[in-house]
């Protein structure tokens, strides 16, 4: 259930998008250790955005999984921040990242929970 959400104010060209959200999913699925087929990613780009004063490129990323281990965090934002930086030129100052470990009776799939 790892769920990957990134808003941008950077309008991602379509033509970019297939290779974006194919690298994104396979990103969170090595980095946490989870079968891609439990992962999404949710891109909102284009977004009216401002940051710190600034409306150049930024973004805000949320990462949700079940059992999201604390002591990671630091590692995975880095690694995230590779991956918006790369594929969509934002720098890492420009990035906030919100992480979340929902308990499992409150993420609900396939009719049921976690």
């Amino acid at each position: 259930m790892p769920t990957l959400r990134i808003v941008t104010n950077v309008a991602i060209p379509s033509a970019r998008r297939p290779d974006l959200f194919a690298r994104a999913s396979r990103t969170i699925a090595e980095m946490l250790g989870k079968p891609e087929s439990y992962v999404m990613v949710i891109v909102e780009d284009g977004r009216a955005m401002l940051f710190g004063g600034s409306s150049a490129p930024a973004a805000y990323l949320e990462l949700k999984s079940l059992g999201l281990p604390e002591d990671e965090t630091s590692e995975y934002s880095r690694t995230l921040c590779e991956l918006v930086a790369d594929e969509l030129g934002i720098g890492a100052e420009r990035i906030y990242i919100e992480f979340a470990a929902p308990p499992r009776h409150l993420f609900g799939w396939n009719g049921g929970t976690f």
